[in-house]
């Protein structure tokens, strides 16, 4: 048998295609080397003269891996990606050949069209001009596809007045933030050496794959990314069989393609698996500074999206495609690091010592359970409504999982004021005799907690698959860097440090332990715990957006120079208009395929199922099974109609309504119910029409035949 070679070399191939730290010592002159790299770790700005050089450069670089064209790759707020792009030629020579340049005018600046992506009123259509801002902290990268070889060069996205219009700039700006403060914080404790402190963040994220066939066949999915119609197969994820299950060989070959296209792009693909849901996976890379891993993450969906396709796949990343097993998120797992190498979020061995970790765990706590429902905004998109509080996925109440060893030490403080030890992990008492001895960790894992401590981070669980990561850690970043700037101005004015930092972590502590909840966060007695304590419970997106344009945080973001009050109320605009195109969509939709396509097959089932009554009752025989069949299909199908007359009406009333908070409002109250009231019998029916008949593929073809 032919031996089959699959395997790649992964440190030749690693960040090939990325204009990265060593390509730039390599090729840049010593001078200009310095100079960039005190823009990236001091935020010097550049001059134009050296930005010309590293432009030339970069492009012949880029020319070198066959780039003909360059674009400014920038976040707008559309929730993916945008792209123009330009050629090297800038002007034909006397001699009939082309000239390839690439200025640093053109590195550093670029000019999208603002008016049409979302600005939230900030801009007018006539009011066109935007620029992009190139980001030197994230490396620019040649992609190779269908489009040919581009050079992609990460920037920020602004209005002509200068106003935010992307995910880039705020993060960059929290990242300022908590940067300032977090050095506040370690100078007081004695640090000297630290010269700055990142966001360390690493973003796993869940998918699905279907076969592209029968992804075409549902104009449900295609339109809208998720399955409005679809009954339950005989089996779905109850064996758990497919969790961490081996990996079929057609989805193997996929993850490999997606792997040698991440290395190549410096995106550090580390572990890859099943998820619980048929058809469901995951993807998850090591820890990078904030903002490269948000951009490191889009360079995932867009990946995954591209080589299915290629391999005759469909990639699913809204978060509830299917029904009734499990939809997918992102595990956003965020920490503070310093340039030096220290984490302030690990504890060490005997955590009740550890003064400096328990005053940032606990300002960490504060921040949490002040702005929870600001947090749990960050989180909110049409697709998370489906999926949060589900059986997979944490409640969309916000609580924090310390564990059993932090949370001991946490109520030593709230009784006493001091901590005097800490739990230790021991021994894995396994009962086989061959198998190591295995140390065991102090605290368990809790995946039913949206905001979980897991040894020296936090994962944060809430975030929907397809979203940008960027608006979480943005809000995660200031409500941090707000609670250490206020423990930091009180230490400051101290006149006895120790004394006052013993006080504040008993105050912390006993204030906001409410938050802390390491139970089942699936209970419902969960959900009466937490109105007892008064946490928020906001069940949908229209809930949450109120929290964006708080007075609390207004004030906190203009502080902190993250976001101006009318940025934040553009992005709230924003939000109420994409939920409520988005469930516009999905009812139109629904009306379209029930209209054209589940109604008319039904009606000649029907015609089928009269005809078969017909013929064997003139033949002499009973036909009670066929006449029930037909009495329960005319039944549903009038339901269907019913459902689908009061769809179309409802719809219609919130589509003329003007755009806003009142409108999303209508969509969410009256539309939404009167989809779930179409799909009820129209599942119904799927499980009792002849399967030739019936015009798309089942759940059963779509989630196991893959």
């Amino acid at each position: 048998m032919e031996e089959i070679r699959t395997g790649v070399n992964v440190a030749e191939i690693f960040g090939k295609n990325v204009f990265n730290d060593t390509v730039m010592q390599e090729r840049l002159p010593k001078k200009i080397y310095k100079e960039l790299k005190r823009t990236i770790e001091e935020g010097k700005e550049l001059d134009l003269a050296t930005a010309d050089v590293i432009a030339h450069e970069m492009k012949e670089w880029a020319i070198e891996k066959g780039a003909t064209h360059y674009t400014h790759w920038f976040q707008p707020l559309t929730g993916v990606t945008a792209e123009k792009h330009d050629s090297f030629i800038s002007a034909p020579m006397s001699n009939g050949k082309v000239l390839m340049s690439f200025s640093g005018k053109e590195l550093i600046k670029g000019e999208p069209d603002a008016s049409s992506f979302p600005s939230g009123g900030l801009r007018a259509t006539f009011e066109a001009r935007g620029y992009t801002a190139w980001d030197p902290t994230s490396p620019a990268f040649v992609k190779k596809d269908e489009n040919g070889c581009i050079l992609y060069i990460p920037t920020a996205f602004c209005s002509y007045t200068g106003e935010a219009l992307d995910q880039k700039t705020p993060l960059l700006r929290s990242m300022e933030a908590i940067n300032k403060q977090a050095l506040r914080f370690l100078r007081l404790f004695g640090n000297t050496t630290s010269k700055r402190v990142k966001p360390s963040v690493g973003i796993e994220q869940e998918y699905f794959l279907v076969d592209r066939q029968k992804y075409l066949q549902r104009k449900d999915l295609v339109f809208t990314g998720r399955t409005l119609f679809g009954a339950m197969p005989p089996k779905g994820q109850e064996l758990d069989d497919h969790y961490f299950g081996s990996i079929r060989a057609r989805i193997a070959s996929f993850m490999k393609e997606v792997n040698e296209e991440l290395w190549r792009l410096g995106v550090t693909a580390k572990t890859q698996h099943n998820e619980v849901a048929p058809a469901q996976h995951e993807l998850a890379p090591i820890y990078m500074e904030c903002n490269v891993a948000v951009d490191h993450n889009q360079l995932i969906m867009e990946t995954l999206k591209k080589v299915a396709e290629k391999q005759g796949l469909h990639c699913l990343l809204h978060e509830k495609p299917f029904a009734g097993v499990n939809g997918s998120g992102k595990h956003d797992n965020w920490s503070l690091t310093t340039d030096d190498g220290k984490n302030l979020l690990d504890p060490g061995k005997t955590p009740h010592e550890n003064i400096q970790f328990l005053l940032m765990l606990l300002c960490v706590l504060r921040a949490v359970d002040k702005h929870s429902a600001l947090l749990r905004e960050s989180a909110a998109d049409p697709g998370n409504d489906h999926r949060l509080g589900s059986s997979e996925a944490p409640p969309a109440i916000i609580s924090v999982f310390l564990g059993e060893q932090l949370e001991d030490v946490l109520e030593q403080l709230v009784n006493t004021g001091n901590a005097t030890h800490s739990l230790k992990g021991g021994k894995l008492q396994t009962g086989v005799k061959t198998l190591p001895g295995l140390n065991k960790d102090a605290t368990d894992r809790n995946r039913t907690s949206p905001f979980a401590f897991t040894g020296n981070k936090f994962e944060f669980r809430m975030l929907g698959s397809r979203d940008s990561a960027a608006a979480p850690n943005v809000v995660l970043n200031t409500i941090v860097a707000e609670s250490l700037c206020e423990t930091c101005d009180m230490l400051e004015k101290a006149e006895d440090f120790d004394k006052a930092v013993h006080d504040i972590i008993k105050e912390y502590a006993t204030e906001h332990q409410r938050i802390v909840f390491n139970g089942n966060g699936y209970a419902q007695e969960w959900v009466e715990e937490a109105e007892r304590r008064g946490l928020p419970n906001l069940s949908s997106m229209v809930d949450a957006i109120p929290a964006l344009v708080s007075e609390d945080a207004i004030r906190m973001f203009e502080k902190f120079h993250v976001f101006t009050e009318a940025e934040l109320r553009s992005r709230a605009e924003i939000k109420y208009e994409a939920y409520s195109k988005a469930v516009n969509i999905e009812a139109r939709t629904m009306i379209d395929v029930a209209s054209k396509h589940i109604i008319p097959a039904v009606i000649r089932y029907t015609r089928t199922l009269a005809e078969t009554v017909n013929a064997v009752t003139q033949a002499g025989a009973q036909a009670e099974v066929q006449l029930g069949l037909l009495n329960d299909t005319g039944r549903l199908l009038k339901e269907a109609k019913e459902a689908l007359d009061i769809l179309i009406a409802e719809t219609g009333k919130a589509s003329e309504m003007g755009e806003g908070e009142d409108q999303a409002r209508r969509f969410r109250e009256h539309v939404v119910p009167a989809m779930d009231a179409l799909r009820r019998p129209v599942d119904e029916l799927e499980m009792i029409v002849d399967k030739e008949v019936w015009p798309m593929p089942s759940y059963g073809d779509l989630i196991f035949e893959v």
